[in-house]
Formats: structure tokens, sequence, C-alpha cells
């Protein structure tokens, strides 16, 4: 429900970056992006007829705006660390396809053994 006619709030991964943004605040504005998300992905992972094709439009503008921030990340591990949290939204959406393509970007041994250990199911 919309208060005192507010109109469309704008979401975080909406908004205009102006680059060069540093690989530190770029991780950030990935992790405040899946936190802002985990809802939309959490009800389409768990459906509710009503409501799925907000949470879907939702949760996909954010994994989409996610990874393209990561993409501009130059330190390796910082990237990784990017990529495991879009991997865990991804997993909380039950989007299996995304996530697996992303967990194959992932470089670096401890994370990809840590995704592993969460979600079992990207080994295939």
């Amino acid at each position: 429900m919309r208060w005192f006619g507010k109109g469309n709030n704008k979401e975080i991964w909406d908004e205009e970056i102006q680059w060069p943004i540093g690989d530190i605040e770029a991780a950030h504005r990935i992790r405040d992006i899946c936190r802002s998300a985990t809802g939309s992905a959490e009800r389409v992972g768990h459906p509710d007829p009503g409501r799925i094709k907000s949470d879907t439009e939702r949760y996909e503008r954010a994994a989409r705006a996610a990874m393209e921030i990561a993409m501009r990340i130059s330190d390796d591990l910082l990237r990784d660390s990017s990529v495991r949290q879009i991997v865990r939204l991804c997993m909380t959406a039950n989007d299996l396809r995304t996530a697996r393509i992303l967990f194959r970007a992932v470089q670096a041994a401890s994370i990809r053994e840590d995704l592993l250990d969460e979600y079992p199911m990207l080994r295939q």
C-alpha cells in the first residue's frame, strides 16, 4: 500500500552510478542490492500467485544490476565475494540456472567450496 500519494519508490539498483567507483564501493552496492531484493527473491522462490509477477520483475532487475556492477570489479577476490552474494540471491529465488552460470565464474577455491557446502546442487 502506498501512503500519502507517494509515487513509485526508486530502488537502489535503479539509481544512476557515477563511474568510476572503487571496487569496495561496488562490493558494498552489490551487498545492498542483494539485501534489498531478498524479500522478492524469497517470494519468487515460494510463489504467491497474486504477487509473483511484480516480485519476479523486481528480483530480475536487482540481479541484473548486481551482475553488471560485479563485472566491473577488478580485484578477483572481491569480485568472487560479490558474485557469491548474487548466487545466494539467485538460490533464494530458486533460479538455479543463473546461479550455476555465476558459480562457474567464481575463481577463488575457498569461495567455491563455501558455495558448494551451502548449495550442493551447484555441483552439476
